[in-house]
């Protein structure tokens, strides 16, 4: 109910604004009709103090010749802007925040919420716990009102996910911390697949690469650079258009051959495995999925857990699904 009167609100408030926009300009056109013909005896009483004063003379042609260079200029830059803006709008870029920003961070918050109801939501991420999971996330308030979700998020048990942390070297940042913020983002889909959603989630090896929200005819994008934050890299927003080289179309077509590609297994969200599937689809094997650990990644900092009888007890028991913790986590959630 807050969510629609908040709706009307903005409605009512875009609306305002545009009549008051018509408004101040009929006004101003009326001034300025109004005080031409006093500007103009004004300024003609000028000149004729002025023509005939050299120095003045020559401080008015020097003002004036000022005022169309910066004129030209302005022109100039207006132009090329333009330009600059109708090749975005071919490419599908409509929005680009360098930095996260309060009002941005609404800005996106909003724009998902409107977009995500009654959808299939698709992401590329990490951990997905500042996605999923976080109360102050980009898509904590859109999936109770979508229809399913594709995850793709990284293995925590995997190789790349231990080089990463390793490369970011945060100190709050811990492998033990990305794998427990797996871990509940894995217990929140549990708990929108029980509500009835199709959720499918799938663990991917390799290293992550963007940062990928797709909500009907709007994407967001970011980049994993190899030893920083995602969260200090800019956000990219961009929107499906009728023309086929836009950016938009690039990067679903990314995401489907990524979801569809056979080395990527899928995470069973009933029995805690990972299944692998052929190129035609039929399974091949399945695999626990904390037993996919490699024995490389047992290092001091943090050693993969052990199984046992009480890990054992809540995988026997996992059709009850756990409700997700919604503390803040490390420094690494993504």
């Amino acid at each position: 109910m807050f969510h629609e009167f908040s709706s009307t609100f903005r409605a009512l408030c875009r609306n305002a604004a545009g009549s008051a926009y018509h408004i101040a300009i009929v006004a101003l056109s009326g001034g300025i009709a109004l005080l031409l013909p006093a500007g103009a005896r004004h300024f003609l009483s000028f000149w004729s103090q002025v023509e005939h004063n050299k120095l003045s003379l020559i401080a008015v042609e020097m003002t004036v010749a000022v005022l169309l260079i910066a004129a030209l200029n302005f022109l100039h830059r207006s132009f090329r802007d333009r330009a600059l803006a109708a090749h975005a709008t071919g490419a599908g870029l409509v929005s680009f925040f360098p930095r996260r920003a309060r009002r941005a961070e609404r800005h996106i918050k909003q724009l998902k919420e409107d977009e995500g109801t009654g959808r299939t939501i698709k992401v590329i991420g990490s951990s997905g716990y500042s996605t999923l999971v976080d109360q102050v996330g980009d898509l904590a308030s859109v999936l109770d009102k979508c229809l399913g979700a594709q995850i793709l998020l990284v293995n925590p048990y995997s190789q790349e996910a231990s080089s990463r942390i390793q490369a970011i070297g945060h100190p709050g940042c811990t492998l033990s911390g990305f794998r427990e913020e797996v871990r509940q983002s894995i217990a929140l889909l549990k708990r929108l697949k029980a509500m009835g959603k199709a959720v499918k989630l799938k663990l991917y090896t390799d290293p992550p690469l963007v940062k990928m929200v797709v909500l009907g005819d709007y994407l967001w994008l970011q980049h994993y650079h190899a030893d920083l934050d995602i969260e200090t890299m800019p956000e990219y927003v961009l929107q499906h258009n009728r023309k086929t080289h836009g950016l938009y179309t690039l990067c679903t077509h990314y995401f489907e051959q990524r979801w569809e590609s056979p080395e990527i297994p899928e995470y069973d969200l009933e029995t805690d495995e990972l299944i692998y599937r052929s190129r035609t689809g039929n399974e091949l094997r399945r695999e626990q999925f904390e037993l996919t650990a490699l024995p490389c990644l047992e290092m001091p900092v943090d050693r993969p857990r052990a199984l046992t009888s009480e890990v054992a007890g809540r995988r026997i028991r996992a059709n009850n699904v756990p409700e997700p913790s919604y503390g803040r986590m490390t420094a690494c959630s993504e």
